[in-house]
Formats: C-alpha cells, sequence, structure tokens
C-alpha cells in the first residue's frame, strides 16, 4: 500500500511522451493511476484554457518540464477525469511513501516546483471532474488524497467540499497560511502610495537615482521565445551569484533543474505565459524574475539580484516595476506571490493575502485509516515547526 502511485513510475519520463493526442481507450480507462508522462498535451491545455481557478504552475508546459527533468520531482503520477473524450479535471500524484516516507495508502499531490498545487478542474463540470477524481484514488486503492499547498477559498476547494458534504464528510486543514498578492486592477502609484508611504517611496527614489549613476536604470519585460530564452540565462546567472548559490540550492547549480526552468519557459513562453522582468542600469542586470500567467492571473516564480548593489534595493525596485507593469495590463487582475508567508520583501509591497494549506480529503466516511493519515501529517507538522524554531534561535544573534 505504500507504493500505491510509485507502481505506475517504471518508466522515464520526456517531453516527447506528452505529444500522445489519443482520446482515453478502453485499457486506459480501467486504470485509475497513470504516469502523467503519458498525458495528452492538447486535451491537458484545452482543460487548462477552461479551468475553474488558475494555476500556472500545472500548466502543461511547465509540469511536463518538471515532471521530465526537475531533480527530485520526476516521474509523477496523475488522476484524470473524463467526458467523453474531454478531460475535465487533472490531478498530478506521487505516493505518501514518495513524499513523506510515511507508509500510508494515500495519494499526495506532485509538487511542480511552485507553492502552489491546486489541480485544474473544467469550470462547467467541475464537481463532476472533483467526483470522478476522488472514485478513481479509492480505485487505485487510497483512502485518502493529501492536497497540498492549495487555494482554500477558490473554486476548485468549493468543488471537493461539494462532493463530501454529499456523504456528510468534510474536508481536513492540516495547516494554512496567508502569503502576499497584488489586486491589479488598482492604479498602481496608489497601490504603492498606500503600501509603502510616501517617506519610504522618496528613499526608494533616492536609491534608483544612485544606481543611475552606473547607466540609465531601465525595466526590460521578455516576451518571445527567444527574448525569454536569453533573459533565463540572466536570471540564472544573478541567482547562483547570491545566497542560493552560496548554499547551492540555485538553479543553475542542478542538471535537472537547469533542463527543467530552460524547457518550461520556452514551452510557456510559445504560448505566452511566461514572462521575464529584468531591472539594468546601462549593460548590468541588477535584478530578474520569472512570472507566469495563466488566464486573468500572474504568478511571481523566482527573483535573482546582483547583490553588489544590495543597498540600492534591486529586489524591490525591480518588485515596484513589476507592480506598475501588471496594473497597466488589463488581462491581468491578481498576482500570486508565491512567496513564503513571512517574506520580507514582497509583504510589505503586496498588501493583499492569498490563503493557502494542506488539506486532507477522506475518501469515504468513518474510515479508520483516514484517522492515521490525520495523526502522521500533524505529527511531521510539528516536528518540521520544532525544527524550524530550533534553527531560528541557532542563528539568532547572541547578546552580551
Amino acid at each position: 500500500m505504500a507504493e500505491i502511485a510509485d507502481r505506475t513510475m517504471a518508466r522515464p519520463a520526456s517531453i516527447g511522451d506528452t505529444t500522445d493526442t489519443r482520446a482515453p481507450g478502453a485499457a486506459a480507462s480501467h486504470r485509475p493511476l497513470v504516469p502523467l508522462a503519458s498525458m495528452a498535451a492538447d486535451r491537458w491545455r484545452q482543460l487548462c484554457e477552461a479551468a475553474c481557478e488558475p494555476n500556472g504552475y500545472y500548466l502543461p508546459g511547465w509540469e511536463q518540464a518538471v515532471n521530465a527533468f526537475a531533480r527530485g520531482r520526476t516521474k509523477a503520477s496523475a488522476l484524470a477525469a473524463w467526458n467523453g473524450d474531454r478531460l475535465i479535471g487533472l490531478m498530478p500524484l506521487v505516493s505518501m511513501w514518495r513524499a513523506y516516507k510515511i507508509p500510508l495508502p494515500a495519494l499526495v499531490s506532485a509538487h511542480p516546483y511552485g507553492t502552489l498545487c491546486t489541480p485544474p478542474l473544467d469550470r462547467a463540470m467541475a464537481t463532476e471532474a472533483a467526483a470522478q477524481l476522488m472514485q478513481r484514488a479509492r480505485d487505485a486503492g487510497a483512502h485518502a488524497l493529501v492536497l497540498r499547498d492549495m487555494s482554500l477559498d477558490g473554486a476548485v476547494m468549493k468543488s471537493f467540499a461539494e462532493v463530501l458534504r454529499r456523504d456528510g464528510i468534510e474536508p481536513r486543514v492540516l495547516q494554512s497560511v496567508s502569503r502576499a498578492c497584488l489586486d491589479a486592477t488598482r492604479d498602481a502609484d496608489e497601490l504603492l502610495r498606500e503600501a509603502l508611504g510616501a517617506k519610504k517611496l522618496k528613499e526608494l527614489r533616492r536609491q534608483r537615482h544612485r544606481l543611475a549613476e552606473h547607466g540609465e536604470v531601465r525595466f526590460d519585460v521578455a516576451r518571445s521565445p527567444e527574448q525569454v530564452a536569453a533573459a533565463l540565462e540572466t536570471f540564472l546567472a544573478l541567482e547562483a551569484g547570491g545566497w542560493k548559490g552560496a548554499r547551492r540550492t540555485a538553479l543553475i547549480q542542478n542538471d535537472g533543474d537547469a533542463r527543467f526552468i530552460r524547457h518550461a519557459t520556452a514551452a510557456l513562453a510559445a504560448t505566452s505565459q511566461c514572462e521575464i522582468v529584468t531591472l539594468r542600469a546601462g549593460d548590468t542586470p541588477l535584478a530578474a524574475g520569472i512570472v507566469l500567467r495563466h488566464q486573468d492571473r500572474a504568478f511571481f516564480f523566482k527573483i535573482g539580484v546582483d547583490e553588489r548593489f544590495a543597498k540600492f534595493s534591486p529586489g524591490v525596485q525591480l518588485t515596484l516595476d513589476l507592480t506598475r507593469h501588471l496594473c497597466a495590463d488589463p488581462v491581468v487582475a491578481s498576482a500570486d506571490s508565491t512567496a513564503s508567508p513571512d517574506h520580507p520583501m514582497i509583504n510589505p509591497i503586496w498588501r493583499g493575502r492569498f490563503a493557502i494549506g494542506d488539506v486532507l480529503i477522506p475518501l469515504r466516511a468513518g474510515d479508520p485509516v483516514v484517522s492515521l493519515v490525520h495523526a502522521a501529517m500533524m505529527a511531521r507538522h510539528t516536528v518540521r515547526a520544532q525544527a524550524r524554531r530550533a534553527v531560528q534561535l541557532m542563528r539568532k544573534p547572541k547578546t552580551a
């Protein structure tokens, strides 16, 4: 039971595996879990266009690249919901053993290298899609789903809750946080004045003038596949030159991660769903960020800065320009920072909050195994919280 999802992961994944456009045949319809790499890319793309809730990290071009290359995130499985030959729901998954080394029969959201795992459900059949995904999980032998980093107040969570309500079951929120988001329908300058105040903005203007001593300061947006490919290399160099590089966690420092991000950004740039924004002083790149787009929402994936200019706040300067850029775009209604809930840079600038959490979905009423899954997850969260506090105490400066 611990290997409930892993048995579908025997063959290596590749980008080429995702080009199959056939409808699910009779054999596939009897397999509740399939390799994620076998999902038809065109139907997946159509589902994302019709999805009731946006998630740039489960767009096929992004998640296919994660599944094929990213360190520790390859060879995921999937549950798929169909209406005839129309894909109406998709949930990338791994076993609970693979996700947490916990030997219990549950399936867990496959992490897409971005902190949002809300699965795409067709807006016209969202509840039906949720019900079908849950039934396929039961057919695979699972007793529960653990949906990581879910949008707690969105249409997808409401669809799962409606299906559970029919059986007298309630979802269990294992943990929840609120992170920064941007209301991009507002005037950017007004929003920034409210968020930062006149004094802080004046100081940031002073810092920008100082940056201009190194050359004209400009904000560039790469959109085409060729522009994005070039801008990505600038981003990767900036990220590797900072603290992530020092900790050996920069994307370019792992071959699989580097291949993932190059494939993913190229694929999404081809469908106008990826931009890379760069702040420069003359010919010197100061900061760069990767931004995904899905429907009316943007997703701020990562930022890299040249720490030689740290005293001039290049990351903040880039984020101010990005805020103005997104607010000026009539297509974008909101932006998810996808940052940690206590992020010191983005929180003071983007004052909106977006609730996400890990949610346990029981698949049967009164199932004692679900209680075991719940207890194991809560114990894990407790241990991790204690470990984080211990690390914070060790890093805290000692006073005389």
